[in-house]
């Protein structure tokens, strides 16, 4: 007999989410977990993340300092491996990373079936000139800039830094309270599709486009969709720039300065050099 977790996670299918109602509606899901690849929608629909690559199984919650030789069983050590990975968790666990957890190409890090808290004080994900990246499930929280000791923090405490990268999926996952932004998708990224997310809490939510001079980001494609803002939230919901953007069937739970953003050349209608900046 399926367990109660399962027959939960089913009872929950044919919501009409289209991402909820492709891989929720098996019973055999968590044997299955790859079919998430199949799921995404919008600009970030060919995202593959680790399909088709090895299973990995985090067990050590622990995060060691030299990131750059990470103990096997850990979290670094499965994002940084260049090989793709379906990166999955033991048990409930929560993770203090102590510099930025850089994710490397082709990986998949769901969530599902435990309670894991990535942040809690600690750095959080950075994504920088990669692809096919999958990220679902997770609660990120209260995320810090890498400890002194790194000799760089590129994220600045954000939840999720999307640098330079094409094909992400962040889905399902709840985001709050973090030192700067909750996610941001820079510096040319695209093909990015941000769904069923809880963001609240926080102060810059989430940010589309670098700067107003970055006009590299006009060829930028991000689809935010069936996320849940608020509460607790001040702006950036998103805070657009150049690109091409699809912010839709999202639920706003109160805000203190503004919701939605747009600016230089924000349009999803009109060539990007007809608005100026």
């Amino acid at each position: 007999m399926p367990s109660l977790h399962r027959r939960r996670m089913v009872g929950e299918c044919s919501s009409g989410n289209p991402v909820d109602d492709c891989w929720r509606c098996d019973p055999s899901w968590s044997d299955n977990r790859q079919r998430l690849a199949d799921c995404a929608v919008g600009f970030g629909r060919g995202s593959t993340g680790g399909k088709n690559g090895k299973s990995y199984v985090v067990t050590d919650p622990s995060d060691d300092a030299d990131a750059a030789s990470p103990a096997p069983g850990t979290l670094r050590y499965g994002v940084i491996q260049q090989e793709p990975l379906w990166i999955t968790f033991a048990r409930d666990m929560t993770i203090r990373p102590k510099q930025d957890l850089v994710v490397a190409s082709d990986k998949t890090v769901d969530g599902r079936g435990a309670g894991v808290v990535v942040g809690d004080g600690g750095a959080c994900f950075v994504l920088r000139n990669v692809s096919n990246v999958i990220i679902h499930g997770l609660t990120i929280r209260d995320c810090r800039p890498a400890q002194a000791t790194s000799s760089s923090s590129e994220s600045q405490g954000d939840g999720i830094t999307v640098f330079s990268s094409t094909d992400v999926w962040v889905d399902h996952c709840t985001l709050e309270a973090c030192a700067d932004g909750l996610i941001d998708v820079t510096d040319g990224s695209t093909n990015v599709t941000l769904s069923n997310n809880v963001l609240r809490n926080h102060n810059k939510t989430m940010l589309l486009g670098h700067s107003d001079d970055f006009t590299d980001d006009k060829n930028m494609k991000v689809t935010v969709a069936f996320n849940r803002f608020g509460p607790g939230l001040i702006q950036r919901m998103p805070r657009c720039r150049f690109g091409l953007f699809h912010v839709i069937k999202n639920d706003y739970i109160n805000w203190e300065i503004y919701a939605i953003g747009g600016q230089c050349f924000a349009n999803n209608s009109e060539p990007w050099q007809s608005i100026p900046c």
